[in-house]
């Protein structure tokens, strides 16, 4: 936040922002909010997102501390997607994101029902 008199962002917030705001990035978080995912279920749930653009989010995710990529030893083997404890905190966030969403922005033409 800002103090009175500073015209400055906060860096912390503009990191945020830019994290969070970045390209599929929000989409993403959002799927997972459902619960563990594998790579073709993320990609299967955000439209228009491709698999080299998925694999380059979820790195950024993790690398930030808000996903955990689990490896799962079977035969074959199965790799899950999951929120960290800091992901699921921006649960109720991208919550209000949606819900102001559903109040101000027209659904886009290609998501309208025919």
């Amino acid at each position: 936040m800002r103090h009175r008199g500073d015209d400055r962002v906060c860096p912390r917030y503009h990191k945020a922002i830019e994290l969070i705001g970045k390209r599929w990035t929000g989409a993403v978080i959002r799927t997972l909010m459902d619960g563990p995912r594998r790579f073709s279920d993320i990609l299967a749930a955000v439209p228009d997102l491709h698999d080299r653009l998925l694999s380059e989010r979820l790195k950024e995710l993790e690398a930030e501390g808000l996903v955990d990529r689990r490896v799962h030893p079977e035969t074959p083997v199965r790799i899950e997607y999951t929120l960290t404890e800091k992901g699921r905190d921006l649960e109720r966030v991208l919550a209000e994101v949606e819900d102001w969403a559903h109040r101000w922005l027209p659904l886009p033409r290609e998501a309208a029902p025919r």
